[in-house]
């Protein structure tokens, strides 16, 4: 977008807010959160979602980092209305804003040198005061501070802060924020080689782009001040702002690495299914209304979110609660949705499935997922209901295929079941059941044993809804291989 058309302070005409990532890393849990707030705030009021790439910060911004941060959106579900606008193709509009703010002697030029401020950093910081800048360049008149420009000397721009009084803004979470302006330095607006700083271009873009709502995290609220002084200079109507509470790991610390995955995309490759991400999100510092269940599909969520509803205290991820929410939403989803979830999960797991069947694989799907956790269990410890290519779990058949005459009957078994003319879950477990009488053993030896026979797992949905839903074929054909299912066992043992 150039630079707006609209007068500043012109309202606009619905809400509109921004979700303004800088990609110097993938797209975090934090950020994500972010993001979802914006978007169900977007959606709630009939607003609109800009994304906006912060990248100025040309030595550490990839275009590896912007393509993982569109991404982790696009799998969280996260759909915005304009953009993505990046910073870097807007520095002209950042200059303009700085011009004016020194035109109108909101801004100063400051000739002061890296050496120079380093060197009163380090005698302040002996004498213990705040290593704040000094005012130096702002003591300059102005005529001697263009003198000096027409040579050619390097200079940055600085904001002049008021030397008195305080700067304060009403929070939609926090309430009044309020800072002491002795405790702002002037900050700086545009570096000496031309380049805006975050308060600056995001300023300028924040007013251009008309953003009525501005929610991030709550670690910005030092920010906040800086930025407020900068609409009040360039005679624009300050946005509402709401600072969200930070997430925090079990130890009650900021969340990071060593708390396990903070990336959104690892938690996909773990197996999350995105809405149960989003609705586990949402709830991080969000509160719904009393007596709402926790788990809530999106249409829930847009309806039922505000700000209102928005904590002061930090949040705590807990993975089990994520865990738990992921379970809730395979049991629940329908397996069309699933499915091409799962196909990604075989995708990468390298399993084809034996039958080219689609209902018959939605059917299996629907089978299983009660005893889902994550996605991945479809391509894991699922894998044996889709191919033939499995891994036997060698304690399962140590625990139930070890009896030399539990094997001999299931293969027995096996020409049982292949002459059957109904192949009913009601008909493969009377033949089961008629077996075992009479050949006098119990019933569930054959039931363990055919169990992991037929699925590598000692444990799996009920054996007889099992053999129907591998059909007679393959289960005539795995309990006459049986055999050769130990044997596959004791070469992964060994």
């Amino acid at each position: 977008m150039s630079q707006s058309s609209i007068p500043v302070g012109s309202p606009p005409d619905k809400v509109r807010v921004r979700f303004a990532p800088s990609p110097t890393g993938y797209l975090h849990v934090g950020g994500a959160r972010t993001a979802l707030f914006n978007w169900l705030f977007a959606r709630h009021v009939g607003g609109t979602l800009v994304l906006r790439i912060e990248d100025t910060d040309l030595e550490r911004s990839t275009t590896e980092m912007v393509d993982g941060i569109l991404q982790g959106m696009q799998w969280l579900g996260i759909t915005w209305d304009e953009g993505p606008y990046y910073q870097t193709q807007r520095t002209d509009l950042y200059r303009a804003a700085a011009a004016r703010l020194v035109d109108s002697g909101a801004a100063y030029r400051c000739f002061c040198t890296k050496d120079e401020l380093d060197r009163r950093r380090a005698k302040t910081a002996e004498e213990g005061r705040p290593p704040k800048y000094d005012g130096t360049c702002r003591k300059l008149h102005s005529e001697e501070a263009l003198r000096r420009r027409s040579t050619g000397e390097p200079a940055a721009v600085r904001f002049a802060v008021p030397e008195g009084g305080s700067t304060s803004f009403d929070d939609a979470v926090f309430g009044k924020v309020e800072f002491a302006n002795t405790e702002i330095e002037d900050f700086v607006l545009l570096r000496s080689d031309g380049s805006p700083t975050y308060h600056l271009s995001v300023v300028a873009d924040d007013i251009d782009f008309r953003i009525t709502h501005i929610i991030r995290g709550a670690d910005h609220i030092s920010n906040t001040p800086k930025q407020v002084l900068l609409y009040q200079a360039l005679g624009a109507s300050l946005p509402i702002f709401a600072h969200v509470p930070l997430i925090l790991g079990p130890d009650r610390t900021r969340l990071s690495k060593r708390h396990g995955a903070t990336s959104v995309l690892a938690y996909r490759d773990e197996g999350i299914v995105p809405e149960a991400f989003r609705n586990f999100l949402a709830l991080l510092g969000w509160t719904p209304p009393a007596g709402t269940p926790e788990v809530l599909g999106d249409s829930e969520l847009i309806r039922l979110f505000g700000l209102d509803g928005i904590s002061r205290s930090n949040a705590v991820f807990d993975r089990a609660k994520l865990d738990w929410f992921n379970t809730e939403y395979i049991r629940a989803c329908p397996a069309e949705r699933l499915l091409p979830l799962v196909e990604e999960e075989w995708k990468k797991a390298g399993v084809a499935p034996a039958r080219d069947d689609r209902e018959w694989l939605l059917s299996t799907i629907d089978v299983l997922k009660p005893r889902a956790r994550s996605l991945k269990d479809f391509a894991g410890s699922f894998r044996a209901f889709f191919s033939d290519d499995f891994e036997p779990d060698p304690a399962a058949v140590e625990k139930f295929l070890k009896d030399d005459n539990v094997r001999r009957l299931l293969i027995e078994l096996a020409s049982r079941y292949a002459v059957a003319a109904d192949f009913s879950e009601q008909e493969v477990e009377k033949i089961l059941r008629d077996f075992a009488t009479e050949k006098g053993v119990k019933a569930g030896a054959l039931i363990n044993g055919a169990r992991v026979a037929l699925t590598g797992q000692g444990v799996a949905p009920s054996l007889f809804a099992v053999m129907h839903t591998l059909g007679q074929n393959t289960v005539v054909a795995r309990l006459k291989a049986v055999e050769e299912i130990v044997s596959r066992s004791a070469v992964v043992r060994t």
